[in-house]
Order: structure tokens, then sequence, then C-alpha cells
């Protein structure tokens, strides 16, 4: 199972940011995609792919946000945040917050 800690959760906060679908991320906003989080790392960790991780972010997008998001690439960002938490690289231990 791979880790689950402050660092990895800054990693995928990081990553989001850059993404920034609603434009807000800069030096005074970084936590306004911090309700995906956890729903991401517990889907990470249970093994979800891709596919099921560009499903979670579009529906995030439509329903919590609010945005269509065609021109978001909820895709694009799945294949990013997989490739990101591949490179994580296995490790024991158990998932927390």
């Amino acid at each position: 199972m791979k880790p689950w800690n402050s660092s990895t959760e800054n990693e995928l906060r990081q990553l989001l940011n850059e993404w920034d679908p609603i434009g807000v991320a800069d030096d005074l906003v970084q936590d306004e995609y911090d309700c995906m989080l956890a729903p991401l790392l517990g889907r990470l960790c249970r093994g979800a792919g891709q596919t099921e991780i560009g499903r979670f972010l579009q529906h995030e997008l439509e329903e919590h946000f609010g945005l269509r998001p065609l021109g978001l690439r909820p895709d694009a960002m799945a294949a990013r945040v997989t490739a990101w938490w591949t490179s994580v690289g296995p490790a024991d231990g158990a998932a927390g917050a």
C-alpha cells in the first residue's frame, strides 16, 4: 500500500492547485480543492485507475463546483494524478490522514 501522509496530501494539493479548474488557486488560496484530497487519496489507496479518478473529478466539477468540465479536461488531470501516484512508489503501512 502506498503512503498517505501530510507530504502526500501536500503533493496532491499542489497538483490540484496547478490544475485550478475554478481559477482561484494562488499564494493566498491554497485550500480550495482540499475537499477532494481525502476522496482522491482513498480511491488511489484502494487501487482506482485513471478512469475512476476521471469520473470522480468530472462529478466534482459538475456537482460540487457547478462547472461544465468540457475545457477543464478531468481525463487529463486523472492521467496526471494516477501517474503521480504511481511515482510515489510502493510503501508498507496503513493509509491514514
